[in-house]
């Protein structure tokens, strides 16, 4: 079950919360807690990771950070399932000072659609977030979200070439979730 609160929430307040097996998110001044994730979900995030990973080192184009990893903004927080990141040469000590990420995918699921589809589509935008995957386990596709571009629906090839990279990553949508989540049942 997903949760948002009623009242305007603060990012301290927010950093007050309990470690309870909850995220607890910070969206426009509304708090969203969501219970641990289904195996079918980090499953999807894990096999997307593996695959960006060797890419995003290649490429020197930063790391791969997965949820306790925040992208704090403008008074809000939220922890991706997953984003690539630029790493600057001098660590900042908060995440308020880190690069805007090159890359963020949620996995979609019944309780987070609404919300990875809609606010926090925005929040990304505003953020400046240059591409955005909604990773979708039922329908087996990837909803690709870009800045000034219409929305791509793949269910085949996905390209990513973000800036700096001198190739793209190429992924086989259909064997990415078969690899996954197995064969459909």
């Amino acid at each position: 079950m997903v949760m948002s609160t009623q009242g305007v929430w603060t990012l301290d307040a927010l950093d007050r919360l309990p470690e309870d097996g909850n995220r607890y998110e910070l969206l426009n001044g509304g708090l969203l807690v969501t219970p641990a994730p289904s195996p079918a979900h980090e499953l999807l995030a894990n096999e997307l990771r593996v695959l960006l990973e060797p890419y995003v080192r290649r490429h020197g184009l930063g790391r791969v950070f997965v949820p306790r990893a925040v992208l704090r903004a403008a008074g809000s927080e939220v922890e991706p399932d997953l984003m690539v990141r630029p790493v600057p040469t001098v660590l900042p000590e908060k995440w308020d000072h880190m690069p805007v990420p090159l890359l963020v995918a949620e996995v979609l699921s019944p309780t987070t659609r609404r919300r990875d589809l809609a606010p926090k589509r925005a929040f990304y935008r505003r953020c400046g977030v240059a591409a955005y995957w909604c990773i979708d386990g039922d329908a087996r596709s990837i909803r690709v979200i870009r800045s000034g571009q219409g929305d791509t629906v793949l269910d085949s090839t996905l390209t990513w070439q973000p800036e700096g990279a001198s190739e793209p990553l190429v992924i086989d949508v259909a064997q990415y979730f078969h690899d996954a989540l197995g064969a459909r049942g």
